[in-house]
């Protein structure tokens, strides 16, 4: 059985699987589920309290920052308001 991905970095087999839209929204969809825990976090907030304070049900909160599930933008909003965050649009490519 020939396996053309040993020895070839996930980047590469990444770059092959998928588009580099859904690798770009993949790699947003990361980083702002990180943003949430490490505010989360640096606050000494639980998943609980967060739920108190957001709205957002304590379940629903684990499934997001698991990964499991894809937030709507509302939800995102509700999670970022206790902890002192918000969403901007920002160029991609600010100038240098």
């Amino acid at each position: 059985m020939n396996n053309s991905a040993v020895g070839r970095s996930w980047d590469e087999v990444r770059a092959e699987l998928f588009t580099p839209e859904e690798i770009a929204e993949s790699n947003l969809r990361v980083a702002l589920i990180g943003e949430i825990i490490k505010a989360r976090k640096d606050q000494g907030i639980s998943q609980r309290k967060l739920e108190e304070l957001s709205g957002v049900k304590q379940t629903a909160i684990a499934r997001i920052e698991k990964g499991n599930i894809s937030p709507q933008i509302d939800t995102l909003i509700k999670l970022l308001a206790p902890l002192g965050k918000t969403l901007a649009v920002v160029p991609m490519n600010p100038a240098e």
